[in-house]
């Protein structure tokens, strides 16, 4: 957990709210974490757990029965989750993208249809934005909403889904016109419309959250499920994902932080030489290097939260902080099997799933090149 230093910049009510998250992850969240990644289960009991916190609802005004969080609150959250199992903070944090889309670009009246039973849990949100042939430009998307009378004809297919097989409603990133790159709208498509779900991925890391392509063949939906005004789509995407991306770095920092106090639990309590051997400076360089990223990336991350707070432009702090923290993920859970020896190999240990499950938080929702990218056009462009 981490500094009381951090503490003391929060409000009364963010830290009660980190402190129960944080106890939450411990006693619910961590004892399934070993089952539900070697079996690659979601725990939905954990799920139904977030919901009685009115964490589901994280993204969700609160006249419509959600949190209403700002995004320091929405980081501490995020954080705390990933502290116990990535997976699950993954599968909550594409959740609030959907309810934040509905909430930002949906009528009242879809507002008041969606957002009140999807803050209570159910039906879980998906984004749809990634193609198997448009990751990092999703410009270059195929998927195709063509106007028919008053509806909307869905073709096309949808890659690296969270909650795929979870999910209940999906908002979606589709061309009006195909010939036009311009033309990206955004779309709520619930379940019943008829979309196939692909088969499930088979991940290195985060085995839990169920990852799945999303086939729409002539999938037809009214008209007034268009979220967006025609063209606009990727402006909200890019938008929505600015706050999501301050959501991947606050959970990267979790998981480095849970990496890190088993780190330090293991090293205090293995001896090697008739001492433990976090009295061996090898191992205490380690130690300090880690604890100095964890650091490094929580305090970017906190400040990325107060821009954006503010209602000052977080892309740049948004971005600085994915990258970093993202790849102080992987550099920490490294370390954190390094310290363990050949114990942080096995199963018997949770260190080697953070390793596992680390890597991705530099891929999803803007890859670490792209956040350089983000960065360099700033400083010099």
């Amino acid at each position: 957990m981490e500094s009381a230093g951090f503490a003391s910049g929060l409000t009364d009510e963010q830290r009660a709210i980190r402190d129960v998250v944080h106890e939450f992850a411990v006693e619910e969240v961590r004892p399934t974490a070993h089952e539900a990644d070697e079996t690659e289960t979601f725990p939905e009991d954990v799920w139904d757990g977030l919901a009685e916190l009115d964490l589901t609802g994280l993204t969700v005004p609160e006249e419509y029965g959600g949190f209403g969080a700002d995004r320091t609150t929405y980081a501490l959250v995020n954080e705390e989750i990933a502290y116990g199992q990535l997976a699950v903070a993954t599968a909550l944090s594409v959740h609030c993208l959907a309810t934040e889309c509905i909430a930002e670009f949906g009528s009242d009246e879809q507002k008041e249809e969606w957002l009140p039973k999807m803050a209570k849990g159910r039906p879980v949100g998906m984004f749809a934005l990634s193609e198997p042939e448009a990751g990092s430009n999703p410009a270059e998307m195929s998927t195709v909403a063509e106007k028919d009378g008053d509806e909307y004809v869905i073709n096309g297919k949808k890659q690296w889904i969270t909650n795929g097989q979870r999910g209940g409603v999906c908002i979606l990133f589709a061309k009006t016109d195909r010939d036009d790159p311009r033309s990206v709208t955004q779309f709520l498509v619930p379940k019943e419309a008829g979309y196939e779900v692909g088969k499930k991925e088979e991940k290195m890391g985060l085995r839990a959250s169920d990852t799945t392509s999303l086939i729409f063949d002539d999938v037809r939906i009214p008209a007034e499920n268009r979220l967006t005004e025609v063209g606009k789509g990727l402006s909200a995407a890019f938008h929505i994902l600015t706050g999501g991306r301050i959501g991947i770095a606050s959970q990267a920092t979790g998981l480095a932080q849970a990496a890190l106090d088993d780190a330090v639990e293991y090293a205090n309590e293995r001896e090697q030489f008739d001492k433990p051997i976090a009295k061996i400076q090898a191992v205490r360089h380690k130690i300090a290097d880690m604890g100095t990223q964890v650091h490094t990336a929580r305090t970017l991350v906190r400040e990325a939260a107060r821009v954006a707070d503010a209602g000052e432009d977080p892309r740049i702090p948004a971005s600085m902080a994915k990258y970093y923290a993202s790849e102080a993920a992987v550099d920490v859970t490294n370390e954190a099997v390094q310290v363990h020896g050949g114990y942080g190999y096995t199963t018997d240990f949770d260190v080697e799933r953070y390793y596992r499950d680390a890597k991705i938080t530099t891929i999803y929702e803007g890859t670490s090149e792209i956040q350089k990218e983000i960065i360099a056009r700033s400083l010099l462009d």
